[in-house]
C-alpha cells in the first residue's frame, strides 16, 4: 500500500513537472503579408501547398475567429506592436515618409519588443517594419528590438529583389539585384537565413525573434526551383504588369510558389528549434496582417478563394479583410489538434507575449491575454466588442459585437449609415438585417463613437474633419 501511495505521488509530481510552463520561454512570432484566411491547407485551401504550416497548427491550436489590426499593412502592425486598437493607435493608415519609410511610432512608445527586452530577452526581427525610417523614432532599434535586418520602407518591399535592405542602421547592398523580374538574392530567402542565425546565437538566453516576411505581398517573383512546383498546374493568363507592378508569365503559379516557399521556411525555423534542443522552451505564433490581396499585381484572389467564404479583401473592414489565420505551438502546453472559436485581435497579442514573459501589462492595453485559452485554463476574459477604424478605402469603421458586427463605409462621402449582420447565420456579410435591430444598431454607433480618438494625423472623415 505504501508502495502504491509513493508510486501515485511520485507519478503525480513528474506529470505536474511535466506539465508546468517553463519560465520565460523563447517567442517567436511569424507574419505573413497579406495572406488570406483560407490559402493554408489547414484553413481549407486546396490549391497551395503549406504542409508544414499545417503541421504546426496540428500540433498547437488553430483560432478560427482571430482578426488582424486593420486592414492593410502599417496600422495592422502597430495595433500588433503596441497593444491597442485602431482608435487608439498612432499610426492608423500606410503613409510614406521621404526618403523612404512610414509615419512613425513615437518615442516613448511601449512596444512587445520593449516589454520583453526588460525582461531579458534577446530581441530580434527580419522582414518588413514599416512603421517609422531609419533613425526616426520609429526605427525598430529605437522600439526595442535589438537586430533588425530586412525592408524598413513598405514601398521597398514591393520588389523581392532590392538593391539593399538594412542591417539596424546600416544599409547592406545585394549584388546581382536590379530591380528586375530576377535576381541572384532573393529577399525572403536573406530573412530566412538571418533568423536561423540569429536562433544559433541566442540558443542560451530567452528570446523574441519577430518574423514579419513579405510573401505574398505582390510583386509576384519567386525563384525557378520554387516555381517548378507549380509551372503548368493551373490555366494561365500573362500578366502584363502595371501600376508599378512587375509581370510574370505564370502568374497563378508563381503566387503559389511564394506561399510554399514561405511555408517551407517556417519548417526550416521549425527544424532549427529541434536541432537546438529548443522545441519544448519555445511558444512560436503564426499569423497574417490582413486579408489577400486585391487582383492586382498578377494577384488572383478569386482563383484562389483566398478569403473563402467571407466578403472583401485587403483594405475592406468587411470579415474578408480582417480576418486572419493565427496559430499557436508549444509543446507539453498547448494541446494538440486543437481549436478554438474565441474571437480575438492582435491587439490580444502584447498582453499574451507580455503574461509569458512575466512582464506587467500597460493600463492603455485594449488587450487580453490569451494565455489561459492556450494552456486550457479556466479564467480566459473575453471582449464585449471587437474595434476597428481605417481611413482610406473610403473611410470605414466596425464593431463586433458577440455575434453581431456593425460597419461604416464611404465616411468620408459623408455615409454615416450603420450595416448590420448576424454573423452566426451570414458569416459572408450578405444580408444587411439594420433596419430588423435597429437598438443594436444604436449600441454599435456608441460603441464607435466612444472607442474612437480624433488623430490630427489619420483623420477619419467626416468625424475628424467636418464635410466642406
Amino acid at each position: 500500500m505504501k508502495w502504491a501511495l509513493v508510486l501515485v505521488v511520485g507519478l503525480s509530481l513528474a506529470i505536474s513537472a511535466a506539465a508546468a510552463p517553463p519560465q520565460k520561454p523563447n517567442i517567436v512570432f511569424i507574419l505573413a503579408d497579406d495572406l488570406g484566411s483560407a490559402e493554408l491547407g489547414c484553413y481549407g485551401q486546396k490549391k497551395i501547398r503549406t504542409p508544414h504550416i499545417d503541421h504546426l497548427a496540428a500540433e498547437g491550436m488553430r483560432f478560427t475567429q482571430f482578426y488582424s489590426g486593420n486592414a492593410v499593412c502599417a496600422p495592422s502592425r502597430c495595433c500588433l506592436m503596441t497593444g491597442k486598437h485602431p482608435g487608439h493607435a498612432v499610426v492608423r493608415d500606410n503613409r510614406a515618409m521621404k526618403p523612404e519609410g512610414q509615419h512613425p511610432l513615437p518615442a516613448g512608445t511601449t512596444t512587445i519588443a520593449t516589454l520583453l527586452k526588460a525582461r531579458g530577452y534577446s530581441t530580434g526581427a527580419m522582414g518588413k517594419w514599416g512603421l517609422g525610417p531609419p533613425a526616426s523614432t520609429g526605427d525598430p532599434n529605437n522600439q526595442g528590438f535589438e537586430l533588425f535586418f530586412g525592408y524598413n520602407c513598405q514601398a521597398q518591399a514591393h520588389n523581392f529583389y532590392p538593391t539593399y535592405l538594412w542591417r539596424n542602421d546600416q544599409k547592406v547592398g545585394l549584388e546581382g539585384n536590379t530591380r528586375g523580374l530576377t535576381g541572384k538574392q532573393y529577399s525572403h530567402d536573406l530573412m530566412e537565413k538571418e533568423a536561423l542565425e540569429f536562433l544559433d546565437k541566442q540558443k542560451d538566453k530567452p528570446f523574441f525573434l519577430y518574423l514579419p516576411f513579405t510573401i505574398p505581398h505582390v510583386a509576384i517573383q519567386v525563384p525557378d526551383d520554387s516555381l517548378a512546383e507549380y509551372r503548368g498546374k493551373f490555366e494561365e493568363v500573362p500578366y502584363k504588369g502595371d501600376k508599378g507592378y512587375l509581370p510574370h508569365p505564370t502568374p497563378r503559379a508563381a503566387y503559389a510558389a511564394m506561399v510554399t516557399r514561405m511555408d517551407r521556411s517556417v519548417g526550416r525555423i521549425m527544424q532549427k528549434l529541434k536541432d537546438l534542443n529548443l522545441d519544448e522552451k519555445t511558444i512560436v505564433f503564426f499569423s497574417s496582417d490582413n486579408g489577400p490581396t486585391h487582383n492586382v499585381g498578377g494577384a488572383d484572389s478569386t482563383f484562389f478563394e483566398s478569403a473563402g467564404n467571407l466578403r472583401g479583401l485587403k483594405g475592406s473592414l468587411y470579415e474578408g479583410g480582417i480576418r486572419t489565420p493565427f496559430i499557436a505551438r508549444w509543446p507539453g502546453q498547448i494541446q494538440p489538434g486543437t481549436t478554438s472559436d474565441l474571437p480575438g485581435a492582435f491587439w490580444d497579442v502584447m498582453p499574451t507575449l507580455g503574461e509569458l514573459a512575466g512582464a506587467e501589462i500597460p493600463k492603455d492595453c485594449d488587450g487580453f491575454s490569451l494565455v489561459p485559452t492556450l494552456l486550457g485554463k479556466v479564467g480566459q476574459k473575453r471582449h464585449e466588442f471587437l474595434y476597428w477604424e481605417f481611413p482610406s478605402y473610403g473611410g470605414q469603421q466596425a464593431v463586433r459585437l458577440g455575434h453581431w458586427k456593425g460597419v461604416r463605409q464611404n465616411m468620408a462621402k459623408g455615409n454615416l449609415k450603420t450595416e448590420l449582420y448576424d454573423l452566426r447565420n451570414d458569416p459572408s456579410e450578405t444580408i444587411n438585417v439594420a433596419g430588423q435591430h435597429p437598438d443594436l444598431v444604436v449600441k454599435i454607433e456608441q460603441i464607435m463613437k466612444e472607442q474612437h480618438t480624433p488623430s490630427s494625423a489619420f483623420p477619419l472623415k467626416p468625424i475628424d474633419t467636418p464635410m466642406k
